[in-house]
């Protein structure tokens, strides 16, 4: 399992988390899926979702990725809308899955994130992997 080292292991102040510290032997790679975002989720969430969103931008552009160690539950949220498989066939259940941010969504869903006068986030990130 690829580690994306420097990329946020979660959200500052809370428990909703980027990254797994290890891969899953036993049963694999979780299953990426494509979660229902309802408009009334909660700002917790929403604000998890505009954070995880701006360090995959910051972190890989409009550049094809591997999943890696990113969290599948976090990437479910934005999985089939702003964050599209980039190869076929694609693999949900695969460490090596590649990813793409689609852009046009993206900046449709979080104009914060891709607003030109948007001030890049800074994480204060403790958790970061020996």
């Amino acid at each position: 399992m690829l580690k994306h080292r420097g990329f946020p292991s979660r959200l500052t102040g809370t428990d909703f988390q980027f990254t797994i510290r290890r891969a899953n032997v036993k049963e694999g790679a979780t299953k990426i899926i494509r979660r229902e975002r309802f408009k009334d989720r909660k700002g917790p969430d929403r604000a998890a979702d505009t954070a995880f969103m701006a360090a995959l931008w910051n972190y890989f552009g409009e550049e094809v990725f591997e999943r890696g160690n990113l969290d599948a539950g976090r990437l479910s949220w934005l999985f089939g809308r702003e964050l599209v498989a980039a190869e076929d066939p694609f693999d949900p259940a695969s460490y090596d899955a590649l990813l793409k941010i689609d852009r046009k969504r993206a900046e449709v869903s979080f104009p914060e994130v891709f607003a030109p006068e948007a001030a890049p986030y800074v994480w204060d990130d403790e958790d970061e992997d020996e």
